[in-house]
């Protein structure tokens, strides 16, 4: 791993507490569980560019992302880079490593400098005696992202161009999109050679198709990483 800092102690941003509070899994968890979850926890910071782990490395624990934005990928047979998902604070991933120990099937890179939690499976099946109801809301997640990794074959095998990009547009509103006066705004994860790996096609083919539909009145383009956008409906339309 090109590692990272270990953080030892109290520490006011980035205590065990505050990750488990974040996590969905964890919800309904009264103060005192969640500090028992707390004192199981060991914290990592990555820096940009850093990686998490590689396809192959042992998969043993569950990752919380505390604080950052991490890219989930594998590479194709051609060695590009396809990308699985983009985690941020309060996702977790890692949840099958809950169930049986086993190897990373993807690899995972720090799109900005994150913070992350880990919890050993060791540990997780202490706090899954106490609270059985985690293991579902996991089942529940993992659901979602089959759900997500489904959507995205199909969009990468039926969908044309500007549906791919509608989709992905879509997808990074309902993540990460702020409502603003000027429309809504994202702070995009990737550049635009990270974004045409995601959907399958080349950066200057999406780096063409968001300035058309700039023209069109449907997004603005604010620089290399904000997007805003104007006609969502249109978006949806495309789809």
């Amino acid at each position: 791993m090109n590692a990272l800092m270990y953080e030892v102690g109290a520490c006011a941003r980035c205590s065990g507490k505050y990750c488990a509070q974040k996590v969905s899994i964890f919800a309904g968890l009264n103060e005192d569980q969640l500090g028992e979850i707390s004192s199981s926890v060991e914290r990592k910071s990555f820096k940009k560019g850093n990686s998490i782990f590689f396809e192959g490395d042992m998969s043993d624990r569950l990752i919380i992302i505390n604080k950052g934005k991490i890219k989930v990928f594998k590479y194709t047979k051609e060695g590009k880079e396809q990308i699985l998902y983009i985690l941020a604070e309060g996702d977790f991933i890692g949840e099958l490593s809950l169930i049986k120990k086993d190897q990373f099937e993807f690899n995972a890179t720090a799109l900005e400098d994150t913070k992350i939690c880990t919890i050993t499976k060791q540990h997780f099946d202490s706090i899954m005696k106490k609270h059985p109801a985690i293991m579902l809301k996991i089942m529940e997640k993992l659901h979602d992202r089959v759900l997500r990794l489904e959507k995205l074959i199909q969009q990468l095998v039926t969908k044309d161009v500007e549906a791919r990009i509608a989709c992905l547009l879509l997808g990074f509103i309902r993540d990460f999109g702020t409502t603003t006066a000027r429309g809504i705004e994202l702070d995009m994860p990737l550049n635009r050679e990270e974004m045409g790996s995601y959907i399958g096609i080349t950066r200057e083919t999406i780096s063409r198709k968001l300035s058309a539909l700039q023209d069109s009145g449907v997004i603005e383009l604010d620089g290399n990483r904000k997007i805003i956008i104007k006609d969502k409906k249109a978006l949806e339309d495309m789809e």
